[in-house]
């Protein structure tokens, strides 16, 4: 069985299908039947194909390619099939059924002729990508089989459900946000807001993947992605946006969605890092009667501020049980101005606020050790000769100016010389944070720790592009991209629930993805396992606390079903 890309010039323009060859019995011939229509080149383009002609000639050739390798592992197969079996995304199973999503998400492919349930789907999705991210297709192939007691998908199918809960991520936040709330009811009086980026190695841009600032300064396309938690740090919302987008107004989109959906009500006090901090989005978080705890650049304020966190009345000191210094802190409140536009023209908007500056001796510490770095840096380039973009975040520290052989300033040779005065005012004001917020009657160390939780969310991105391997994504279409990051954030918050809810934050993120990832038997007759799962303090307390054999060697088929339908008491 081969394929091939069907071209038809029709009346409405070039239309695209992948047909399938076989040997037909009857005739005993080679013959040619459609195996996937896939639409006019016209439409295809509109929906993010830049080129569909060259994709999907790509496409079939991966077809080929995939069908070959599939008849050598059917082959081999038949001959010694993998007794191995993953069993450890039972944890996340149980957190997964306590919700009673599946007749929620299987509503959704009601006029969709799906041959499998959407629900299925979705879970075989987040328990591999918690196990072994990898690819659809090996997803498909090796990964999804390996799965005691889930439902095997081909890759057709996996690549269609993706398009389709893409398509419906939205939706199928809400119904998960609707049913933890139910169980696990949200504390949405603070939510933490943060964005980051993921690039896709692609030469051309489209619709969603634009080139823009990135997280790990690379000149490739990038998709933005705003991710909120809510007091607890579960995951509430999560918004794609075009790499070339600012992250300032998703927040404000997000939250306005989850208010509509029902997904937050009440007043709640927004806590972002100064990314998030502009005039816009405070004059909104106070016209919906919220209210705000952002950071604000010491080194962006005006004068007078700048002064005053400098000057050492006012501070008062926090020490450890050793008498030593964690960190100092001075407030104020007063009225702030904001420039914001109004009907095309500039106004200010005098806001009361309450202003907390922290001095910590370790985060100076760190800042100038990293100055000091970028400043020999640009000494050393600037001995070399280097060329503007050669300095990189180390250009802030030197000016370059025209000059001629004699030093004269001209519009020839560029000279190099060191920004005394930029490095001194960085040097000055290392270690010291400012904080802004609505909320004048929260004391300094409550708004002091409050933004410090801002760091879970960076851990939940970390999670995604590190042990979920959120990229490379190997699709092109924009709403299985979609499909793709949504199945990366469900993971992350059914890991929350385990985390958070479940284990009561007995044990980090860490051990429970290494726990799944390890957590195998292999079948020795019809009805006995043997456990592979290495042995650590956390299988041995997991087991303890509930009461389930998963120290055993041996395992019976009974002894795996009751792992797989426990439910854990929270």
């Amino acid at each position: 069985m081969a394929y091939f890309l069907k071209k038809s010039n029709l009346k409405k323009g070039l239309y695209l299908q992948i047909y399938e060859s076989f040997y037909h019995p009857d005739k005993k011939e080679t013959a040619h039947r459609s195996y996937k229509p896939l639409g006019y080149v016209e439409k295809l383009m509109t929906d993010g194909v830049n080129d569909p002609v060259a994709y999907y000639s790509d496409v079939v050739k991966s077809m080929n390619d995939e069908a070959k390798q599939v008849k050598q592992f059917e082959g081999e197969r038949q001959i010694s099939e993998s007794p191995e079996r993953y069993v450890g995304h039972f944890l996340a199973k149980s957190a997964y059924d306590g919700l009673r999503l599946n007749r929620y998400l299987d509503f959704l492919q009601v006029q969709r002729e799906f041959r499998f349930k959407i629900h299925e789907l979705i879970e075989a999705l987040i328990y591999s990508r918690m196990i072994e991210p990898c690819s659809k297709s090996k997803t498909a192939r090796e990964i999804i089989p390996m799965l005691y007691g889930a439902e095997v998908f081909s890759y057709d199918q996996i690549l269609d459900g993706v398009e389709f809960i893409g398509n419906e991520y939205e939706r199928i936040i809400e119904i998960f946000n609707h049913q933890i709330n139910r169980k696990y009811p949200q504390d949405t009086s603070v939510t933490y807001f943060d964005g980051t980026n993921f690039f896709f190695e692609i030469d051309k841009e489209d619709v969603i993947r634009r080139k823009g600032p990135s997280k790990e300064n690379r000149k490739d396309p990038i998709i933005g992605m705003g991710l909120l938690l809510d007091a607890r740090q579960i995951p509430i919302g999560m918004k794609l946006y075009p790499g070339n987008q600012s992250e300032m107004p998703v927040i404000r989109e997000v939250i306005a969605d989850l208010k509509n959906r029902g997904s937050i009500s009440g007043r709640t006090i927004q806590v972002a890092d100064k990314g998030l901090n502009c005039a816009k989005n405070i004059l909104e978080v106070r016209k919906n009667g919220d209210g705000y705890i952002f950071s604000k650049s010491v080194k962006k304020l005006p004068e007078k501020e700048k002064t005053w966190v400098l000057l050492e009345s006012g501070y008062q000191d926090i020490l450890d049980d050793n008498k030593k210094l964690l960190y100092r802190y001075k407030e104020c409140v007063d009225k702030f101005p904001y420039v914001h536009e109004e009907d095309g023209q500039k106004a200010t908007v005098m806001l009361t606020e309450k202003r907390v500056v922290v001095f910590s001796p370790k985060l100076a510490a760190k800042k100038r050790s990293e100055i000091k770095r970028m400043v020999e840096k640009a000494k050393l380039l600037k001995a070399a000769r280097a060329k503007k973009d050669e300095f990189g975040e180390s250009g802030k520290y030197v000016t370059f100016t025209p000059t001629d052989k004699r030093g004269n300033v001209t519009n020839g040779k560029v000279a190099v010389t060191l920004n005394k005065i930029a490095i001194l005012e960085d040097l000055k004001l290392a270690g010291y944070n400012l904080f802004v917020t609505s909320e004048i009657r929260m004391s300094a160390a409550d708004i002091h720790a409050t933004y410090r939780n801002l760091w879970r969310i960076e851990e939940s991105f970390r999670i995604m592009k590190s042990y979920l391997d959120a990229r490379p994504v190997y699709l092109q279409k924009i709403n299985a991209i979609y499909g793709h990051f949504l199945i990366c954030y469900l993971s992350v918050v059914l890991l929350r629930i385990l985390q958070f809810h479940v284990f009561k934050d007995k044990y980090c993120s860490e051990q429970i993805l290494e726990f799944m990832k390890k957590f195998r038997v292999v079948e020795i007759s019809p009805n006995k396992f043997i456990n592979l799962t290495p042995s650590s303090d956390f299988v041995k307390s997991l087991a303890q606390t509930s009461s389930l054999p998963l120290t055993n060697y041996f395992l019976s088929s009974g002894q795996l079903k009751k792992v797989l339908a426990h439910n854990f008491r929270t």
